[in-house]
């Protein structure tokens, strides 16, 4: 009956053939001699040792260890030794280090100064969205042509735009953290801006793509997960947050208190991503300052951060070298990569930069935001995936964003390091009004 009998059964051999080509077969594993050698094991050896390598001898050189952590995944990637490739358990380690990165920073959060900073981050993160989008606009326009007004060329300059528009937090925030002020005012802001900038970003890439396509669906429907995915994130931290002071009083300073807290980290980044489509570090980020007033906050952030610090932090940053590949550079993209990357930090920093000095920051702490806000990431490449998949983007653009993740990358951490040492921060009035309610 089709080649076999109706009682016949498949042998173990059989199924263990058919097993091993099913889920061993993806690239991530060798298969040697009957046994399973894992050569993601490699992988993570070489990344490990090889980032805080690479972290110490920057911090022995006076810059951040997240500036030598890249450098290392440049040098053992493809782009020149070629000893580790991205895979999907890098990249899935990679994204527990960024998430758990994001929660730790909302865990430290001063929430007073975090509603103080509020109205501030938002149009901080506002005028940093627009300016980048038109200054890419332009910039594309420039080389290869100003076209009319809803004709294909247009969006495609208006979608490279909207790539300049994303803001990746995650290094800033290392930074900060390395430098002490991750928990000042300054340092919520920024923090806050680069989350409502990821809001933001998700909005105007919605309203490109549905523009570009003559239909203009989705927009609605984004805004609407947006507002609906805040309100969720109110009601169930609301309860969480009641919930945890509850077990927190019962098991203060226990494993249990930290295991709690991460579980509930990974469910709201998984809901913010699966059922809003609001990018997970948001989620996460959130999770902290939900649970950020609890008496055990600091020692949940000591507990996360210490394995974070240890493994999945040091593969987040080396796997943004990893991503970096210049074999297909052409001159022309070259020179148009130099320029995308020029003009993405310059608007980023006059953006941001003016939109803190409207509001009462002076010049140096102002130049600090916009500094702190012109770092790309994986937004960056997650919005360049998408124009790409609707022929919005052509696959050799990726270098110029790439080559912006990886100077943003490496620029934002030591332009931070200086301007914090020659430029002490001073009080801003928001965060002066905070401390002496808190006093009084």
């Amino acid at each position: 009956m089709n080649g076999r009998a109706a009682g016949d059964r498949p042998s173990l051999c059989s199924l263990l053939s058919v097993f091993e080509r099913n889920v061993y077969g993806s690239g991530n594993f060798i298969v040697k001699e009957g046994f399973f050698v894992y050569s993601v094991f490699r992988d993570l050896a070489i990344i490990i040792l090889s980032a805080k390598f690479f972290g110490l001898v920057a911090r022995k050189c006076k810059a951040p260890q997240v500036v030598g952590e890249i450098i290392a995944g440049l040098l053992i990637g493809p782009c020149i030794l070629n000893l580790v490739q991205t895979s999907d358990a890098i990249s899935t380690f990679a994204e527990i280090g960024v998430v758990m990165l994001m929660f730790t920073t909302g865990l430290g959060t001063n929430l007073k100064e975090l509603i103080k900073a509020g109205p501030i981050a938002t149009l901080v993160a506002c005028v940093g969205v627009v300016v980048p989008l038109v200054g890419g606009t332009l910039l594309y326009s420039a080389f290869y042509g100003f076209s009319a007004v809803g004709s294909p060329e247009f969006y495609r300059a208006l979608f490279i735009g909207t790539i300049m528009t994303a803001t990746s937090v995650s290094i800033t925030v290392a930074t900060l953290q390395e430098l002490g002020h991750l928990k000042s005012f300054l340092g919520t802001t920024i923090v806050s801006a680069a989350v409502i900038d990821d809001v933001i970003g998700i909005v105007v890439l919605t309203c490109v793509l549905g523009a570009s396509s003559g239909t203009g669906t989705g927009l609605g429907k984004v805004l609407m997960n947006t507002v609906l995915f805040f309100a969720t994130a109110i009601g169930v931290g609301i309860i969480a947050h009641f919930a945890m002071k509850w077990l927190d009083k019962r098991n203060p300073h226990t494993q249990r208190i930290t295991i709690v807290s991460m579980a509930f980290c990974f469910a709201m980044a998984y809901i913010a991503e699966a059922y809003f489509g609001i990018a997970d570090i948001t989620g996460a980020y959130i999770a902290g300052i939900v649970l950020c007033t609890l008496e055990d906050a600091p020692y949940v952030e000591r507990r996360v951060d210490i394995s974070n610090y240890v493994l999945f932090a040091p593969i987040f940053f080396a796997s943004i070298g990893l991503k970096t590949d210049i074999s297909g550079l052409t001159p022309e993209i070259l020179l148009f990569s130099v320029c995308f990357v020029v003009v993405a930090l310059i608007t980023k920093i006059i953006g941001c930069g003016l939109a803190a000095k409207i509001c009462k920051f002076n010049w140096t702490d102002s130049l600090k935001v916009g500094v702190g806000m012109m770092t790309r990431g994986e937004v960056a490449l997650i919005v360049a995936q998408k124009g790409l998949a609707v022929g919005m983007v052509d696959a050799v653009y990726f270098t110029a964003v790439i080559l912006l993740i990886i100077v943003s990358s490496v620029t934002t951490p030591l332009a931070l390091k200086t301007l914090f040492a020659k430029y002490p921060s001073k009080d801003h009035p928001s965060a002066v009004a905070v401390n002496e309610s808190g006093k009084a």
